[in-house]
C-alpha cells in the first residue's frame, strides 16, 4: 500500500509501498478516503529533523536525557546502535483521517464492516492507504458529514478541549490568538457556544475568513490589536484567551497575558514559545493551562492502545468522545469546515503537498487533505531487494515480528552466517519496510499467512508479542518450517500444549 514516511535522515517525505498493518486486538483497520495534513505540526516535524540531530537535540533535551540514561544502563555501544537503527528507521505522517472499516478484531462490538468512520493518532491514523486503529481512536461519521469533513475529527477535538478548558459561558468575550487550521476551528466552537470572539493572526487573508466564519472581530495582530481588543471589552480585558498559534515566538503568550482580564484564563494549544512573564500573571492571578491534545485518553496507553474506556459519569469528555461531537456539530451546520479545505492531492502526489506546506511554492494554504481510492486492489508483498540465492542447504529465513531485539541481536547473526534473508512481517507494515530494507529480505509480506506459505523457506523465526508465540509457532510446524521462537515459548499450560 502507499502510505507517507519521513525519511529521519534527510527529513523529506516520500510516498513509499509498504505492507498492510495488522489487525491486532482491540483494532479495526480501516481503508482511508481522505486524510487531513496538519501543517502546523507536520510543518514543524519535518523542518525539526531537516536540521540535523544536534538541531534536534538542541530542541528536544528530554531526548538527549533519554540518551544519557541509556549510556547508563546499557553501555556506549548498545546505546550507539539503538540511536542508529533510530536514524535508520522512517517515521510515519499524519494523525487525521476518515475511511471505511474492512475489518474488525474479535473483541471489538462497536464497529462493523462498512461503517463509515473518523480515525485518530499519530503512527495509528497516518497518511496510508490502510489504517490499523484501535477502536477508541475511532469514531462513526454521521450521515451527513463527508469523508473530507471527518477527515478534520482529530483537529476538531485538539480545537475542542481548548475550548472546554477555557470554561467559556454564554456571553464571554474570548480571545484567539492564530487563525491557522485549529483557531479557525476554535472561533466557530465558540460561536456556536454563544461567546464573543476576537481574533488575532499575521496573515490578512486568515483574518478576513475568521470574520467570514463567525468572528465578531478580527485584525492583524501589531502593538495597536491590545488597544483595539479593550476597547472591544468596554475595558475590562478577555475573559479567556487561547492560543492555537505554531510558532517559537513567545509573543503570543505576552500578548494572552497582556490582554486578560483579573483572574482570565489562558489555553495554549498550539506549540508556542513559553517563556512565562511572571509580573503580568502574577499581578492579574491568571490561570495558564496547556492543553493536551485530543482530551482525556491522551497519552493513555490503556486507553489508547488497550481499549479500557473511561467511565463517562466522571469523565464525560475523552478523545473519542470529543472527535463524536465535533462531528456532530460538523453534521448540525454549526462548523464548517469546507470553507478551510484549501488544496487536495491525490495519495500519489503527496510529495507536493508537503513541498506546498514548507513554503517552497509560497503558495498560501489552510486545509490541505490527501485523497485516495478506497477500491483500489493492494497486494499482499511488497517487494524490497532482489533475493541472493545460497546454496540449495542454506538456511532461507522468514521472519514475523521484528521489534527491537530481532533487528538489534538476532538478524546481525544470522548475516554474519550468510543466511538467505527471504521474507518478513510486522504488525506495522513501515517496520517491515524498514528493517528488511536494511538487512536486504527480498520481500515484506502482510499478513504472516504469506511468510510461513513460502516454500522456499525453511526457518522461521518468531519475534512478535508473547501472547503470539505459541499461536505462530504451531502454524509454522503444521507448514514443516524450522521455528526458532524468542522467550517465552507460550504463556500458559494450554498454549503450551
Amino acid at each position: 500500500m502507499k502510505q507517507v514516511l519521513q525519511n529521519r535522515k534527510t527529513g523529506r517525505p516520500f510516498v513509499g509501498e509498504v505492507p498492510v498493518p495488522a489487525l491486532q486486538r482491540g483494532r479495526v483497520t480501516v481503508r482511508t478516503v481522505a486524510s487531513l495534513i496538519s501543517a502546523g505540526t507536520e510543518r514543524a516535524s519535518v523542518e525539526l529533523v531537516s536540521k540535523g540531530l544536534l538541531q534536534e537535540a538542541r530542541q528536544r533535551p528530554d531526548l538527549v536525557k533519554a540518551v544519557v540514561a541509556k549510556v547508563k544502563s546499557e553501555g556506549l555501544l548498545n546505546t550507539f546502535a539503538s540511536v542508529r537503527d533510530k536514524m535508520a528507521a522512517s517515521q510515519s505522517l499524519g494523525y487525521s483521517a476518515a475511511g471505511i472499516v474492512a475489518a474488525v478484531a474479535e473483541d471489538v462490538t462497536e464497529f462493523h464492516i462498512g461503517d463509515r468512520v473518523a480515525c485518530a493518532g499519530v503512527g495509528f491514523a497516518s497518511h496510508a492507504e490502510v489504517l490499523s486503529v484501535p477502536k477508541n481512536l475511532c469514531a462513526h461519521l454521521p450521515g451527513e458529514v463527508t469523508f473530507e469533513a471527518g477527515a478534520f475529527g482529530t483537529l476538531g477535538a485538539i480545537a475542542l478541549q481548548g475550548v472546554r478548558l477555557a470554561e467559556p459561558t454564554l456571553g464571554e468575550s474570548i480571545v484567539v490568538i492564530g487563525l491557522g487550521l485549529v483557531g479557525q476551528l476554535t472561533v466557530q466552537l465558540l460561536k456556536a457556544n454563544g461567546c464573543r470572539v476576537f481574533g488575532l493572526d499575521l496573515d490578512p487573508a486568515r483574518v478576513a475568513l475568521a470574520v467570514e466564519l463567525g468572528a465578531d472581530r478580527a485584525v492583524v495582530s501589531s502593538e495597536e490589536a491590545a488597544d483595539e481588543l479593550y476597547k472591544w471589552t468596554r475595558g475590562r480585558g478577555a475573559d479567556a484567551v487561547l492560543i492555537t498559534a505554531a510558532t517559537d515566538s513567545n509573543q503570543p503568550v505576552e500578548l494572552a497575558a497582556r490582554v486578560s482580564r483579573l483572574k482570565g484564563r489562558v489555553i495554549v494549544v498550539g506549540m508556542t514559545g513559553l517563556d512565562i512573564p511572571r509580573q503580568p500573571f502574577f499581578s492579574r492571578e491568571l490561570k495558564l493551562i496547556i492543553s493536551m491534545s485530543y482530551g482525556p485518553g491522551r497519552y493513555d496507553p490503556d486507553y489508547e492502545e488497550r481499549g479500557h474506556d473511561y467511565p463517562l459519569p466522571y469523565v464525560r469528555w475523552t478523545e473519542q468522545r470529543n472527535i463524536e461531537s465535533f462531528l456532530e456539530l460538523v453534521g448540525d451546520k454549526r462548523v464548517n469546515v469546507e470553507r478551510l479545505t484549501t488544496h487536495r492531492f491525490r495519495i500519489e502526489d503527496a510529495e507536493r503537498a508537503y513541498e506546498l506546506i514548507s513554503g517552497d511554492s509560497n503558495e498560501p494554504y489552510l486545509g490541505v487533505v490527501l485523497n485516495y481510492d478506497p477500491q483500489r486492489e493492494i497486494a499482499d508483498r511488497v517487494e524490497l531487494t532482489p533475493s541472493i540465492r545460497r546454496p540449495e542447504k542454506a538456511i532461507r529465513l522468514g521472519v514475523i515480528g521484528a521489534g527491537g531485539y530481532v533487528p538489534a541481536m538476532l538478524l546481525p547473526h544470522f548475516k554474519s552466517e550468510r543466511v538467505e534473508f527471504r521474507a518478513i512481517t510486522t504488525a506495522s507494515g513501515v517496520s517491515a519496510h524498514d528493517v528488511g530494507k536494511r538487512f536486504g529480505f527480498a520481500y515484506a509480506a502482510s499478513p504472516a499467512g504469506e511468510v510461513l506459505a513460502d516454500p522456499d523457506i525453511n526457518l522461521i523465526v518468531i519475534g512478535t508479542r508473547h501472547d503470539l508465540h505459541a499461536e505462530l509457532a504451531v502454524r509454522a510446524l503444521a507448514e514443516n518450517k524450522n521455528v526458532f521462537v524468542e522467550k517465552p515459548l507460550a504463556l500458559d499450560d494450554m498454549q503450551l500444549d
